[in-house]
Protein backbone atom coordinates (compact mmCIF):
# COMPACT_ATOMS: atom_id res chain seq x y z
CA UNK A 1 0.00 0.00 0.00
CA UNK A 2 2.80 2.28 0.54
CA UNK A 3 3.71 2.19 -3.61
CA UNK A 4 0.39 3.43 -3.73
CA UNK A 5 0.36 6.29 -1.50
CA UNK A 6 3.89 7.25 -2.92
CA UNK A 7 1.93 7.26 -6.09
CA UNK A 8 -0.91 9.09 -5.10
CA UNK A 9 1.26 11.83 -3.82
CA UNK A 10 3.30 12.13 -6.79
CA UNK A 11 0.06 12.75 -9.14
CA UNK A 12 -1.35 15.06 -6.87
CA UNK A 13 2.11 17.08 -6.38
CA UNK A 14 1.96 16.99 -10.77
CA UNK A 15 -1.31 18.23 -11.10
CA UNK A 16 -0.84 20.90 -8.50
CA UNK A 17 2.05 21.84 -10.63
CA UNK A 18 -0.05 21.78 -13.98
CA UNK A 19 -3.06 23.68 -12.35
CA UNK A 20 -0.31 26.52 -11.28
CA UNK A 21 0.90 26.58 -14.35
CA UNK A 22 -2.15 27.64 -15.75
CA UNK A 23 -3.66 29.67 -13.21
CA UNK A 24 -0.65 32.14 -13.73
CA UNK A 25 -1.21 36.05 -13.88
CA UNK A 26 -0.70 37.72 -16.90
CA UNK A 27 1.42 40.64 -17.00
CA UNK A 28 -0.63 44.01 -17.61
CA UNK A 29 2.16 45.83 -20.56
CA UNK A 30 1.34 49.52 -19.86
CA UNK A 31 1.09 51.52 -23.51
CA UNK A 32 3.29 54.54 -23.63
CA UNK A 33 1.62 57.68 -25.23
CA UNK A 34 3.02 59.74 -27.67
CA UNK A 35 4.89 63.07 -26.92
CA UNK A 36 3.05 66.14 -27.22
CA UNK A 37 3.75 68.17 -29.83
CA UNK A 38 5.07 71.16 -29.35
CA UNK A 39 5.25 72.99 -32.40
CA UNK A 40 2.53 72.98 -35.39
CA UNK A 41 3.22 71.44 -38.31
CA UNK A 42 2.10 73.44 -41.69
CA UNK A 43 -0.71 72.67 -43.21
CA UNK A 44 -0.44 70.32 -46.15
CA UNK A 45 -2.94 69.95 -49.13
CA UNK A 46 -3.37 65.84 -49.53
CA UNK A 47 -2.29 64.63 -52.84
CA UNK A 48 -4.73 64.82 -55.47
CA UNK A 49 -6.17 61.30 -56.20
CA UNK A 50 -4.16 58.97 -58.68
CA UNK A 51 -6.34 59.04 -61.53
CA UNK A 52 -8.54 55.77 -62.37
CA UNK A 53 -6.80 53.62 -64.36
CA UNK A 54 -8.60 53.22 -68.03
CA UNK A 55 -10.32 50.01 -68.69
CA UNK A 56 -9.49 48.44 -72.31
CA UNK A 57 -12.75 48.42 -73.88
CA UNK A 58 -14.17 45.53 -74.97
CA UNK A 59 -14.26 45.36 -78.74
CA UNK A 60 -17.55 46.01 -80.04
CA UNK A 61 -19.74 42.66 -80.33
CA UNK A 62 -21.19 42.79 -83.80
CA UNK A 63 -24.61 42.22 -84.09
CA UNK A 64 -25.34 39.92 -87.09
CA UNK A 65 -29.27 40.34 -87.72
CA UNK A 66 -31.45 37.46 -88.35
CA UNK A 67 -31.71 35.81 -91.85
CA UNK A 68 -35.07 35.30 -92.55
CA UNK A 69 -34.47 34.02 -96.03
CA UNK A 70 -35.72 30.73 -95.58
CA UNK A 71 -35.34 27.59 -98.48
CA UNK A 72 -38.33 25.10 -98.53
CA UNK A 73 -38.80 22.07 -96.21
CA UNK A 74 -39.09 18.57 -98.26
CA UNK A 75 -41.78 15.84 -97.26
CA UNK A 76 -41.91 12.54 -98.59
CA UNK A 77 -44.83 11.43 -101.04
CA UNK A 78 -48.26 11.67 -99.36
CA UNK A 79 -46.68 11.87 -95.65
CA UNK A 80 -46.82 15.07 -93.20
CA UNK A 81 -44.01 13.68 -90.89
CA UNK A 82 -40.68 15.49 -90.72
CA UNK A 83 -37.61 13.96 -92.75
CA UNK A 84 -34.43 13.64 -90.77
CA UNK A 85 -32.83 15.43 -93.57
CA UNK A 86 -34.94 18.51 -92.44
CA UNK A 87 -34.51 18.56 -88.56
CA UNK A 88 -31.00 19.94 -88.44
CA UNK A 89 -32.31 23.20 -91.64
CA UNK A 90 -34.98 23.30 -88.69
CA UNK A 91 -32.98 23.75 -86.03
CA UNK A 92 -31.38 26.57 -88.04
CA UNK A 93 -34.44 28.42 -88.76
CA UNK A 94 -35.29 28.72 -84.77
CA UNK A 95 -32.21 29.60 -84.49
CA UNK A 96 -32.85 32.30 -86.36
CA UNK A 97 -36.48 32.94 -85.38
CA UNK A 98 -35.10 33.59 -81.63
CA UNK A 99 -32.89 36.61 -82.50
CA UNK A 100 -35.78 38.96 -83.39
CA UNK A 101 -38.89 37.87 -80.50
CA UNK A 102 -40.63 40.28 -82.58
CA UNK A 103 -41.23 38.68 -85.75
CA UNK A 104 -44.33 36.84 -86.94
CA UNK A 105 -44.09 33.65 -89.62
CA UNK A 106 -46.41 31.84 -91.45
CA UNK A 107 -45.66 28.06 -92.74
CA UNK A 108 -47.40 27.72 -96.33
CA UNK A 109 -48.10 23.93 -96.87
CA UNK A 110 -47.76 22.78 -100.38
CA UNK A 111 -48.49 18.97 -101.95
CA UNK A 112 -47.99 17.93 -105.24
CA UNK A 113 -51.03 16.70 -107.42
CA UNK A 114 -51.16 13.29 -107.03
CA UNK A 115 -54.34 12.25 -104.61
CA UNK A 116 -57.68 13.79 -104.50
CA UNK A 117 -57.85 17.56 -104.16
CA UNK A 118 -59.54 17.45 -100.48
CA UNK A 119 -56.75 14.91 -99.74
CA UNK A 120 -53.53 17.58 -100.94
CA UNK A 121 -55.39 20.68 -99.18
CA UNK A 122 -55.22 18.08 -95.64
CA UNK A 123 -52.03 17.03 -96.40
CA UNK A 124 -50.30 20.33 -97.26
CA UNK A 125 -52.21 22.01 -93.56
CA UNK A 126 -50.87 18.78 -91.60
CA UNK A 127 -47.59 19.44 -92.99
CA UNK A 128 -47.39 23.23 -91.93
CA UNK A 129 -48.91 21.98 -89.21
CA UNK A 130 -45.86 19.18 -88.60
CA UNK A 131 -43.23 22.17 -88.85
CA UNK A 132 -44.83 24.59 -86.54
CA UNK A 133 -45.35 21.73 -83.81
CA UNK A 134 -41.38 21.58 -84.40
CA UNK A 135 -40.35 25.32 -84.01
CA UNK A 136 -42.69 25.50 -80.99
CA UNK A 137 -41.34 22.42 -79.41
CA UNK A 138 -37.60 24.51 -80.05
CA UNK A 139 -39.04 27.47 -78.38
CA UNK A 140 -40.53 29.38 -80.32
CA UNK A 141 -43.69 31.25 -79.29
CA UNK A 142 -46.69 29.49 -80.82
CA UNK A 143 -48.45 32.83 -81.69
CA UNK A 144 -45.99 34.18 -84.29
CA UNK A 145 -46.62 31.40 -86.49
CA UNK A 146 -49.20 30.85 -88.57
CA UNK A 147 -50.57 28.00 -90.88
CA UNK A 148 -52.08 27.82 -94.63
CA UNK A 149 -52.78 25.22 -96.44
CA UNK A 150 -52.76 25.19 -100.42
CA UNK A 151 -52.53 21.57 -101.64
CA UNK A 152 -51.23 21.41 -104.97
CA UNK A 153 -52.49 24.72 -106.09
CA UNK A 154 -49.43 26.91 -106.34
CA UNK A 155 -46.67 24.42 -107.17
CA UNK A 156 -43.01 25.43 -107.69
CA UNK A 157 -42.56 23.27 -110.26
CA UNK A 158 -43.45 20.38 -112.71
CA UNK A 159 -46.21 17.57 -111.39
CA UNK A 160 -45.28 15.52 -114.73
CA UNK A 161 -41.79 14.62 -113.46
CA UNK A 162 -41.31 12.73 -110.18
CA UNK A 163 -38.47 15.03 -109.43
CA UNK A 164 -41.00 18.00 -110.02
CA UNK A 165 -43.38 16.68 -107.63
CA UNK A 166 -40.78 16.17 -105.33
CA UNK A 167 -39.83 19.82 -105.33
CA UNK A 168 -43.58 20.63 -105.01
CA UNK A 169 -44.28 18.48 -101.34
CA UNK A 170 -43.40 21.04 -99.09
CA UNK A 171 -43.75 23.89 -96.32
CA UNK A 172 -42.44 27.23 -97.08
CA UNK A 173 -41.59 29.30 -94.16
CA UNK A 174 -41.77 33.12 -95.15
CA UNK A 175 -41.65 36.59 -92.78
CA UNK A 176 -45.05 38.08 -92.37
CA UNK A 177 -44.65 42.09 -92.94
Amino acid sequence: MKPFKIYLYVMAFACLAITMQSCKPKKMIAKSTPPAETEAKPVTKPAPPAPAPVKAQPAAVKVIPPDFNFKNIQFDYNSAVLRTDGIQYLDHIADEMKKDQSARFILNGHASSEGTVSHNMQLSIDRANAVKQYLVNAGIDGSHIQTKGYGAKKPIASNKTEKGRQRNRRVEVKLIK
